[in-house]
């Protein structure tokens, strides 16, 4: 029987709803984190399958979670309202652009490679499609004009992952307490906590 490892298996960043840690500028924020659909307004029925698919393999999450973090609309989300990173490499086209462009790459690599959609591969297969773009492996024509390690790395890899670390479920993987508005962090030298933190203690899932 194998089991899961879990840091923080009693603690829950929501008790602090109510608490003197959030105002209600950042419950109003997390509410509406917590109300995010998990379906596309953003990108076309097609595309999203394809996201879906990548988001799976780039942070995927424990079997059996009830509440899936909905990392593909998150990222979706922050398209549609034109959230950007305030910043874009010369060398990618703008965040809208990149992912367009680089989720159909990523569907004609796959259909070069073994003949079928990314989203339609077993997981295996995406792993390897996705390793390939990570190295700049790539045979698709589609990559003309968009850098695959670049998408890999700056579009891939880190919205996934932001999006990920940005919902309260992420948080509470690693202890994160949220914003710390209005009451702020006290003790902030090395392996110190504060009362109201999260306390660390290893503990097995078994499944």
């Amino acid at each position: 029987m194998t089991g899961m490892r879990r840091r923080f298996p009693d603690y829950d960043v929501l008790a602090k709803r109510d608490t003197p840690s959030w105002n209600e500028a950042t419950r109003r924020v997390i509410d509406e984190r917590l109300q995010i659909c998990d379906k596309p307004q953003f990108f076309t029925d097609d595309e999203w399958l394809t996201l879906r698919a990548v988001c799976h393999r780039i942070v995927p999450q424990p079997p059996g979670r009830t509440r899936p973090i909905p990392v593909a609309a998150m990222i979706d989300r922050k398209l549609y309202r034109r959230k950007g990173d305030g910043y874009r490499l010369a060398q990618m086209p703008a965040m809208r652009e990149a992912w367009r462009h680089g989720l159909a790459a990523l569907d004609e690599e796959a259909k070069q490679r073994f003949g079928a959609r990314f989203h339609e591969l077993a997981p295996g297969r995406q792993d390897t499609v996705l390793s390939l773009v990570q190295q700049g492996e790539v045979r698709a024509k589609c990559w003309r004009g968009l850098p695959a390690q670049q998408f890999f790395m700056k579009r891939l890899l880190h919205d996934a992952v932001s999006a990920y670390y940005a919902h309260p479920i992420g948080w509470n993987e690693i202890g994160f307490g949220g914003p710390a508005s209005p009451r702020g962090y006290v003790r902030m030298d090395f392996n110190r906590r504060d009362p109201w933190e999260a306390e660390e203690r290893e503990h097995v899932l078994r499944r």
